[in-house]
């Protein structure tokens, strides 16, 4: 296989329930990393890469019209909308199965670079394509997490030397660490098998599922990699993601106001957000917020929010919220 034009899709359509009510009227893929968000780390990895023409982005209904938004202020101009016909989280696709209706949608015949949108990965793009194109074949992405018990929440990839041998989707016994990290590409001509797996009755949410079956008929490799990856699905991986890219240190607006008031390490702290007689470690303050005579650990406190005399660890507290409720 020689080096050719690759399409990406980045996949944001998902509703991020578990992030809610954060996540409730806002994509996940938005929130933000140090001075830029989730998604537009992607965005800008992809627009730099000559090789990719174009960038499918591919969400919902619900949701369409903020990523559109967010396009047309952006400097990019690779990434397009293609939107899957669906607005409520019972209404979903699955992952394979929106997939497979982008591909036929929008006429995708080239080499496909998927990627979720709502994942951190330590490695770069290009070398991803470059082990792509030395094996000939579909390839996926791979970390090993640490721990067998972690591996339980993904989908865990067997070996043999770099070829996957078995793949299995959230196992309750893994037999091992290494999982797939939702980055994967396949040669153009792979593409038809999508529209048979699904109708086959096979899975069409998790892709992992599809690899396993692909493996069986294709030989489909694994990229490993070292370093860091976030998967940010929930607040603590989404902090995590935070504290990496904030290097240990805190981000604080220069418009922020703080006063008698303790920032302690991987904080972030955004534009006219007031912090008076407060403590506030390893949490996301958003715009406008305001927060007396209060401490925060491991939270996330949304937009316009105003906290008064409260203890919060480990929450989740929506825009607009009142504490105490001052109605």
């Amino acid at each position: 296989m020689t080096t050719t034009t690759t399409t990406a899709v980045v996949l944001a359509g998902g509703y991020a329930t578990r992030l809610w009510p954060i996540t409730r009227h806002r994509p996940k893929m938005f929130l933000p990393l140090g001075e830029t968000t989730v998604v537009d780390r992607i965005y800008a990895e992809l627009e730099a890469l000559d090789r990719i023409d174009e960038v499918y982005v591919s969400t919902n209904e619900r949701f369409a019209p903020d990523f559109e938004t967010h396009l047309e202020e952006g400097p990019y101009e690779k990434p397009r909308l293609s939107v899957e016909e669906t607005e409520r989280e019972d209404e979903k696709l699955g992952v394979v199965g929106a997939l497979a209706q982008l591909i036929g949608r929008e006429g995708i015949d080239d080499d496909l670079l998927v990627i979720a949108g709502d994942n951190r990965f330590d490695f770069a793009l290009e070398e991803f394509l470059e082990y792509f194109d030395r094996r000939e074949g579909p390839a996926i992405a791979a970390y090993d997490v640490g721990s067998r018990e972690q591996a339980t929440s993904y989908g865990v990839v067997d070996l043999d030397g770099e070829r996957v041998v078995d793949f299995e989707e959230k196992p309750t016994e893994p037999e091992s660490s290494l999982v797939s990290v939702g980055c994967y590409a396949f040669p153009g001509e792979t593409l038809s098998l999508f529209r048979p797996y699904l109708e086959e009755g096979n899975d069409p949410d998790e892709p992992g599922w599809f690899v396993q079956w692909l493996q069986d008929r294709e030989p489909t490799y694994a990229y490993t990699f070292k370093g860091a990856w976030y998967d940010i699905g929930t607040r603590e991986s989404y902090l995590d993601a935070v504290s990496w890219s904030l290097d240990g240190d805190s981000s604080v607006a220069e418009s922020a106001t703080i006063r008698e008031s303790d920032i302690g390490d991987d904080v972030h702290v955004m534009a006219d957000a007031t912090i008076v007689d407060a403590a506030v470690e390893r949490s996301v303050i958003f715009p406008d917020v305001e927060l007396e005579a209060t401490t925060v650990r491991d939270s996330i406190v949304d937009e316009k929010a105003r906290i008064s005399g409260f203890d919060l660890e480990r929450a989740l507290i929506g825009a607009y919220s009142r504490l105490p409720d001052e109605r």
